[in-house]
């Protein structure tokens, strides 16, 4: 099956799927980006996810979260066409956890929604979060807040609630589309630097146990 025969309409484009973000930060932002992407062609994922010597955390942070945000939207992308509230009526990873969707501003007590709702809601979170230059500064060198490092964890634990569902609902359409190493290697990069930084809790993990564990003991 090809890409293009499961290529998104324009209508769901709009809705759901977003442009490729640009790194954060300036010139700093754009040189990171550089790093992650010579050590991701070398092969050495650890490599990649580990704090470059001399760098600021926050900026690492920073970058890294648009890079995995890129990763994520895109990847879904390809699955929009069968990710539909038909048939995905719950944002789900598996018949034992659910995610419903709360932002804390605009919708401040969790509300169950179909799969393809939540990722659409999602993406717009996100997108507020990485344009909002007092969350992620657009220059190097100005202060990012207090709360930097929460906003972050937030952000990637629930880009690792689309891979959960990804993996459990759709990785057989993955596979139609040959798309799993790509999406082993992603989510395995992911998994690394939410680990190396210790971004998400143990217990929101769980529906990927079974993956982890092989990345964390390097198999």
């Amino acid at each position: 099956m090809s890409f293009l025969a499961l290529a998104p309409s324009s209508s769901r484009i709009q809705r759901t799927f977003r442009q490729k973000k640009s790194a954060p930060s300036g010139n700093k932002g754009i040189q990171l980006k550089k790093y992650i992407d010579k050590t991701l062609g070398e092969g050495d994922l650890r490599e990649a996810v580990r704090l470059p010597i001399g760098e600021d955390l926050n900026e690492w942070l920073a970058v890294n979260t648009v890079d995995f945000f890129n990763n994520v939207n895109m990847m879904y992308s390809t699955l929009m066409e069968v990710c539909t509230p038909a048939a995905c009526p719950t944002m789900s990873a598996g018949p034992k956890y659910e995610y419903r969707w709360a932002d804390g501003v605009k919708v401040k007590r969790p509300i169950a929604v179909s799969a393809p709702k939540y990722v659409e809601y999602l993406m717009d979170w996100i997108e507020a979060q990485l344009d909002d230059a007092d969350i992620f500064p657009q220059h190097f060198g100005a202060p990012f807040p207090p709360n930097f490092r929460d906003v972050v964890k937030t952000i990637l634990k629930r880009l690792f609630r689309v891979y959960a569902h990804i993996y459990h609902s759709h990785f057989q359409m993955i596979m139609n589309l040959e798309e799993v190493k790509h999406l082993n290697t992603c989510f395995k990069h992911f998994t690394l630097f939410i680990m190396e930084f210790q971004l998400i809790d143990k217990e929101e993990l769980a529906p990927l146990n079974e993956l982890i564990e092989p990345i964390m003991l390097g198999r």
